[in-house]
This record gives C-alpha cells, structure tokens and sequence, in this order.
C-alpha cells in the first residue's frame, strides 16, 4: 500500500537529482537551490506537494496548485518506478487529496501529446483529454499539450 506525506526540504532537494533519459529528458528539473533563488517549482509558495512512499522507497511526488476554477494536478514519478503501475494509483490518491481539500473544482492537468505513456496513466485514473493539442513553452521547451480534466 503506498503512504503519502507533505513533501518534506529533504525530499525536495532528491527529487531535484531524479534524472530521466532520452526524450524524458525535458521532465529533469533545476537542482533545489536554484529553484529557491527563482521561487519557482518546490519553491513557489502556490503549489502543495505531496511524496509517495512503496515501503521506505521515495517512488513519486505530487503537485497540487488551485486555481479559480480548477485544481491543477502536476505528477513525476522515480525514473526508475516508471512503467511499473504506480502512476494511476498515485492520480487516483491524489484526486481523492484534491476532492476534500477542494470539494467544488474540478481536477485538470497538462502532458506533453507524444507522452502515451502518461495519457494511458491519466486515462486509467479517469481523466480524458479536453479540447484540441496546442503549443506550449514549458521548461523542458517548446512542446504540443493535451489538457486532460478528471471525470
């Protein structure tokens, strides 16, 4: 059963050295000291993480941003977890967190199109896609997104 907490400095500054390859690459974030001197990312007081735990190992880490008409959703799992069937339980455990703390928004999120992988995780916890794919400069670069909203 996976545990989940308020994401804690520690946790934070590890999720910072997660490294994913190939065209994941653009998940890879700045280190930690670097997002605080920007107040952004785990810096940026408007967003509300969450850490999920397999047993003692750190598999994943949730955002959850409120805004005026939605809840945002943000997920990264482990590179190394990836593609093991931790995504739709940790979407589904984070909607329920959104539900109660935000009872009258509806839960969105943004994936990059060509991410398959993560549409099927999203779709899998019941979210479908909303709207046509549209450009987007995010910090791993220029990309086309799909927004997807839970069911």
């Amino acid at each position: 059963m996976l545990k989940y907490h308020k994401t804690t400095e520690e946790e934070k500054r590890l999720i910072c050295g997660w490294r994913y390859e190939e065209e994941y690459a653009v998940y890879n974030v700045p280190s930690y000291e670097e997002q605080k001197e920007k107040h952004r990312g785990f810096a940026n007081p408007k967003n509300d993480f969450y850490s999920f735990y397999d047993g003692s190992c750190l598999i994943a880490y949730v955002n959850l941003i409120e805004e005026s008409a939605a809840v945002f959703l943000g997920i990264a799992v482990h590179p190394d977890c990836c593609g093991r069937g931790y995504g739709p339980q940790i979407v589904r455990i984070a909607c329920g967190i959104s539900r109660r703390r935000y009872p009258k928004k509806r839960i969105r999120l943004e994936v990059r199109a060509w991410n398959i992988r993560a549409v099927r995780c999203y779709e899998k916890a019941g979210f479908h896609i909303v709207g046509e794919t549209y450009r987007k400069t995010a910090p791993g670069g220029e990309d086309l997104f799909c927004k997807m909203e839970a069911d």
